[in-house]
Formats: structure tokens, C-alpha cells, sequence
């Protein structure tokens, strides 16, 4: 179980770009890393919450942040999800689980009566030490972008 104040566990994967990207290569250019994790690409929730990161996203850049955005599905599901709502961040397929279960974000939910497995949907602002700041569980889509800008400027 992470808490806010804990090292942010480094992790190395392939990006939607094509690169591979590591964790601690941001905090050593000293970003800041708003690292969110969702369910599915293409369903309505996390659609609104890639496109609110993608609208919001130069004001996230301004404040010396990248967004990655982190589930299970497949690359190939990711480049559609990038090309189809324009989205300018990097997102990561994850489809072994290891960074989600990481992160501690993998969760028995529910849904009409039956219960499995699944990701639940959370964003962890990482400072340029590393240290994670603020962790945002079981995310209500409206209004949670303005919520990690405005945490982002306090930092």
C-alpha cells in the first residue's frame, strides 16, 4: 500500500511513442509525473478523463508535468484511443499487471452483483524527488483534472 510521502516505485515500459521510458528519467530531469491509471480505453469515463488531461495538458506542461496514462489494454488499443481523441501524452499498456499491482491499484470492484477484478481508477502526483505527493483513489471523473492542477500549483 502506497502513501503520499513514499518513494514512487520506478518502473521501465514501453510508451505509446515507441520509446522506452523509465520512471526515475523524469524525476532526473527534474519533472514532475502525473501518473494515472484507468480501466479501458474507449468507454465513457475514461475517455472524459483522457480527454480532460489532453485539454488541460499545457497547463500540466507549464507546471514542468508529464501525464502518463496507465492500463491494461493493448498497445494497438492505445494508439487508437491517442489518434482518435487526439490525445498528446504518453499512455502505457500494462497488460502482465505489473505496475498496476505496483502501484496497488489492482481491485476486486463490482458491477451489477458481480464482483472481479479490475483497475481502479487512480492518479498519484510525483514531484521531481520522486516522492509522491498526493494520491487521488476510486477517481470521480468531473472535476478531478482541475483538482490535480490546483494541488500541482500548491507544490
Amino acid at each position: 500500500m502506497l502513501n503520499n510521502g513514499d518513494k514512487a516505485p520506478d518502473f521501465t515500459a514501453e510508451a505509446s511513442n515507441g520509446q522506452t521510458i523509465r520512471l526515475s528519467e523524469f524525476q532526473a530531469k527534474g519533472q514532475k509525473v502525473i501518473l494515472y491509471f484507468y480501466p479501458k480505453d474507449m468507454t465513457s469515463g475514461c475517455t472524459a478523463e483522457a480527454c480532460d488531461f489532453g485539454r488541460h495538458y499545457l497547463n500540466f506542461t507549464d507546471a514542468n508535468a508529464i501525464i502518463i496514462g496507465v492500463s491494461k489494454d493493448p498497445m494497438s488499443s492505445h494508439h487508437k484511443f491517442i489518434e482518435k481523441f487526439g490525445l498528446p501524452f504518453l499512455l502505457i499498456s500494462d497488460q502482465d499487471l505489473e505496475i498496476i499491482k505496483m502501484y496497488g491499484v489492482w481491485k476486486e470492484k463490482s458491477m451489477y452483483g458481480k464482483k472481479f477484478m479490475g483497475v481502479e481508477r487512480t492518479t498519484f502526483l510525483i514531484d521531481e524527488q520522486g516522492i509522491i505527493r498526493k494520491i487521488y483513489p476510486k477517481v470521480k471523473v468531473a472535476g478531478h483534472v482541475a483538482q490535480v492542477l490546483s494541488d500541482l500549483a500548491a507544490l
